[in-house]
């Protein structure tokens, strides 16, 4: 009898400890935004779905998100691949109007490890598609231009940046998707971003964002009257 109660324990101890290691593997990281999903009165009119250039703008100029009832859904660090999967969650489950997807970049960088450009852009069809189920209108936003990354010097990516670019306006083009540039209003000669619009050559900074809203607002402006 003793046996089999230290046996048990054993084993419950194990399913704990599981668990709690899968807590810690949040590797979507459902919980950045499941307190404000759920905190909310209403409805956004668009959600921004993006990596770090996204939750630094939502951070950098809250006004423009509170004026036009827009959430911000950025993790810094992100890749393409986490972010279809709390597609459902961060968007969708949000009931707005459209969705600005800006993604690409820590593919690039590798973050998550070794990705073609081909599947960078079926994850990101994969978000449209989700959206275009739910009723949701996708909208594709260029990678920012960016000559160098700072947490992975070795890896080159101004080239890959333009190649990606060109892949994305192409499926937009031919799906009939919004294809928002903001890489055309900002990338340098080298295919970075300026000194004048960030610190990093990667990261807009408060000027380098007011440039990308007047951008984006061209085509998401009929959502957010």
């Amino acid at each position: 009898m003793k046996i089999k109660t230290i046996l048990l324990l054993l084993s419950l101890c194990c399913v704990c400890n599981v668990m709690a290691q899968n807590k810690r593997k949040d590797w979507a990281q459902f919980y950045r935004y499941e307190a404000k999903n759920d905190s909310l009165e209403k409805s956004p009119s668009v959600v921004f779905m993006g990596n770090s250039i996204t939750d630094f703008w939502a951070k950098t100029r809250p006004d423009f998100f509170t004026k036009y009832n827009i959430a911000g859904r950025g993790i810094s660090g992100q890749v393409s691949s986490q972010m279809l999967v709390r597609f459902q969650s961060d968007v969708i489950n949000l009931k707005p109007k459209a969705v600005v997807i800006l993604s690409g970049t820590n593919d690039i960088a590798r973050n998550n490890g070794l990705i073609t450009l081909e599947h960078i852009l079926e994850n990101i069809v994969s978000m449209c598609q989700i959206a275009k189920a739910n009723g949701v209108k996708p909208v594709i936003a260029s990678v920012l231009p960016c000559a160098g990354f700072s947490w992975i010097p070795e890896v080159k990516p101004a080239d890959d940046i333009k190649k990606l670019n060109e892949m994305l306006k192409t499926y937009a083009k031919k799906n009939k998707i919004a294809y928002v540039d903001y890489y055309s209003a900002l990338a340098d000669e080298r295919g970075g971003l300026p000194e004048a619009y960030s610190k990093d050559g990667c990261h807009p900074n408060a000027a380098g964002y007011e440039i990308m809203e007047t951008v984006v607002m061209k085509t998401i402006s009929k959502y957010v009257k």
